[in-house]
């Protein structure tokens, strides 16, 4: 502690008064009343490591007229409830390790400046709703032993809760925060809803025992967290990062104009991400999903490589990347080539070098080859195109030479067109020998005989 301690007992950790050299919660009645007559709105209010009771506490208020200046109550220990309703505090407020021991609501306060909580202990509930902060908020490794609601909160300069404890119900529903909110580390020990925030929020490395409602208009991070129930995250306009989080109920993600990232996710129950106008998923590298259905998505530049169930996969109403068409040249045979449109992954893109260059790793055509024929889209045209992608996948791959012969002839039975087109070549050059050699025997035919020499 940096501060002169209480008099009254090495217990006491109050910062003392002078010049009594007494806490505030230790002065007898005389003396406190002095102590509250030279308190004033606007003014210093230091309480550090004092125990404050609910009468105090009132006392305190009403010497300020409810509008305390700065406020440094670091380690002060509230005994009674604490209902800071209608109190303004004109400067920061400083409680990191304070402990609430009943009910603490800052229900409809307002704070001019910064609010720090740090290592704070909320024995019962927490109530932030309705709270104003025109600075930043720090609730770094706090404990909420009960409710914490911080629904309709404003605040202008974020929200920090890293590695904070919610052990009951958390609410920050309709919560504007500014510039942001970074719950790094955090663990929800039950369900979490964070329902149409305003502001971008992440949850790297979190853990959300229960279940947990995501949904926000800024940039949305929840990179290897942890999630032991049913995951629900909606966005608009903005990115998701969901990069290797570890889902164990089911996983819902839904997508307004926006974009979402789920390498190396591992969703062990029924998982659904929908999209939206321009939805984007840009990456399913590595993802271990049994059940995954896409629905309305972009995937042109989504990249698959390493995904573990491609036959889990259901894609409906998506979009691919298309193959580039016309005719080519090459050294390796067959040496003329022709490239009908059809759909196609990124990965092959990248492979076959028609794309901006990306990280090949993982993007062989064997693999290549079981994507292709795991991936069930529901439109009967991208599922002939992935089913001739597979066997081109395998033609590359070098396995079986008569691949080479049925690309050639009839594009693996999967066009058809190429067959009639052959028929019809030969069709033609065989009219073209025949008449050929109708031609040359009745040019044969038409000659004069040629003269008889006689002796």
């Amino acid at each position: 502690m940096d501060w002169v301690t209480c008099a009254y007992s090495a217990a006491c950790t109050g910062i003392a008064g002078q010049p009594s050299g007494f806490c505030m919660a230790h002065l007898p009645p005389e003396q406190l009343r002095e102590a509250l007559d030279e308190l004033s709105p606007g003014r210093l209010l230091d309480l550090r490591g004092t125990v404050v009771n609910s009468e105090l506490l009132s006392q305190v208020l009403d010497a300020t007229s409810a509008r305390p200046g700065r406020a440094r109550l670091d380690r002060a220990r509230f005994t009674g409830d604490v209902r800071l309703s209608g109190v303004t505090f004109a400067g920061d407020v400083s409680l990191d390790g304070a402990r609430f021991e009943r009910l603490a609501s800052f229900f409809g306060a307002r704070f001019e400046g910064n609010v720090s909580l740090a290592g704070a202990r909320f024995t019962r509930e927490l109530s932030f709703h309705g709270v104003t902060v025109r600075g930043h908020v720090s609730l770094d490794r706090a404990v909420m032993c009960r409710d914490a609601l911080f629904g309709q909160v404003m605040i202008g300069h974020g929200l920090s809760c890293e590695h904070a404890r919610f052990d009951g119900y958390a609410a920050f529903d309709g919560a504007r925060l500014g510039d942001g909110a970074a719950f790094r580390g955090a663990r929800f020990g039950r369900t979490l809803s964070f329902r149409k925030v305003s502001g971008p929020a992440g949850f790297e490395g979190a853990h959300f025992v229960a279940d947990a409602y995501l949904s926000a208009t800024g940039r949305l991070s929840g990179a290897r967290a942890r999630a032991d129930g049913l995951l629900d995250v909606a966005v608009a306009r903005c990115g998701v990062d969901l990069r290797g989080v570890e889902v164990a109920g089911a996983t819902t993600v839904r997508l307004t104009d926006s974009q979402a990232d789920l390498e190396g996710a591992v969703l062990r129950g029924p998982a659904t991400v929908t999209g939206r106008g321009r939805s984007v998923l840009t990456s399913l590298r590595r993802v271990e999903a049994a059940s995954l259905s896409l629905f309305g998505l972009d995937l042109s530049a989504c990249r698959f490589a390493g995904l573990a169930h491609p036959a889990g996969v259901r894609v409906k109403d998506c979009t691919f990347a298309l193959t580039p068409r016309g005719v080519r040249v090459s050294l390796r045979w067959p040496m003329l080539r022709w490239f009908s449109r059809r759909r196609a992954l990124a990965d092959e893109h990248t492979m076959r070098g028609w794309s901006t260059p990306g990280d090949p790793a993982g993007t062989t055509p064997d693999r290549l080859a079981v994507l292709y024929a795991g991936l069930r889209p529901s439109d009967h045209a991208t599922s002939v195109d992935f089913a001739f992608a597979a066997m081109e996948m395998r033609r590359q791959a070098g396995h079986r030479w008569w691949l080479s012969v049925s690309w050639l002839l009839c594009g693996y039975g999967l066009r058809m067109g190429r067959a009639a087109a052959w028929v019809a070549l030969l069709a033609a050059l065989t009219a073209a020998a025949v008449f050929w050699g109708s031609a040359s025997h009745a040019d044969r035919r038409a000659e004069p005989p040629s003269p008889v020499m006689h002796r």
